[in-house]
């Protein structure tokens, strides 16, 4: 059986970007043109759609690290602040948008809540699984060698 740790997360996270954006339960919120992700960063996502991404990304962060709240969530989408002469330091990344994509997926079924954070919801995993297989489906027709992993 072909699960998310078994595909590159890049095409992953662009496949469930598509199925996202066909879900009436996710959207992008009104003032998602005009945020920032985080205040490491200098300007607002340049793609129109960062939004499915984003949540795309974040439902696969939910799989792969276990109940994980707001908080770590933060932690996984900040980077390095450019503070001028003075040495980057670690900034998290912004909680509206995490919080945000955190209760669109779990308003769409793929996430729930427990009393140590967000995981995915049986819905979720079901669905994350059949992505996967089709992005590895996908693989094996363009490079036929890898039908041997």
């Amino acid at each position: 059986m072909t699960t998310v740790y078994d595909v590159p997360a890049a095409e992953f996270i662009a496949k469930v970007a598509e199925k996202l954006k066909d879900n009436d339960k996710v959207n992008a919120p009104e003032w998602a043109t005009y945020v920032k992700t985080g205040v490491h960063k200098e300007l607002p996502p340049i793609d129109t759609e960062w939004w499915y991404t984003r949540c795309a990304a974040v439902l696969r962060t939910v799989y792969t690290q276990g109940p994980i709240g707001v908080e770590r969530m933060r932690s996984v989408y900040g980077g390095k602040k450019d503070r001028g002469v003075a040495p980057g330091k670690k900034a998290k990344g912004s909680g509206a948008i995490a919080r945000t994509a955190l209760q669109q997926l779990e308003e769409a079924g793929f996430v729930r809540t427990l009393k140590s954070g967000r995981v995915v919801s049986p819905q979720g995993q079901s669905m994350l699984d059949n992505v996967a297989y089709e992005v590895k489906q996908d693989l094996l027709e363009t490079i036929p060698g890898l039908a041997k992993y």
